[in-house]
């Protein structure tokens, strides 16, 4: 099974892969939910990252290959505790938190094409809004 992805955000597409090898609870449980489609929206408190809010939806998922500092191109996935469940990726530098603190979510999708695009991203969220997002498999 290929974990390769095609991801249109906005008028721009990436390809990406699935990390099955370092998360592999995360990205069995997110492959059951593709395609995936929803908004971005610009992150908080995090600095340079768009996310999307996924509320108290519990996807039953505990902490792997978790870090609160995702590099540009990389998803992580935050299983809610403390703060709501959530998917964000990172454009830029991201110390990834909420009004309660440092957060660290499961890097399960890193962006392998399109990555010049991400800032640009990045900023259409920011000053026009929220985007459409597709997760699919390529």
């Amino acid at each position: 099974m290929s974990d390769d992805l095609k991801i249109t955000a906005g008028p721009f597409t990436f390809a990406a892969r699935l990390e099955s090898g370092l998360a592999p609870k995360t990205c069995t449980t997110f492959r059951k939910h593709l395609p995936f489609k929803s908004q971005l929206v610009h992150v908080r408190w995090s600095g340079e990252g768009v996310w999307i809010p996924l509320g108290e939806k519990d996807f039953g998922l505990e902490y792997e290959n978790h870090t609160s500092h995702p590099a540009p191109g990389q998803f992580i996935f935050y299983p809610g505790g403390i703060s709501e469940t959530e998917i964000l990726l990172a454009y830029g530098g991201v110390a990834f938190s909420s009004k309660m603190g440092q957060l660290a979510g499961n890097h399960f999708i890193t962006v392998t094409s399109g990555l010049e695009n991400l800032p640009e991203l990045g900023r259409l969220v920011l000053w026009e809004g929220a985007q459409d997002i597709e997760i699919a498999l390529a």
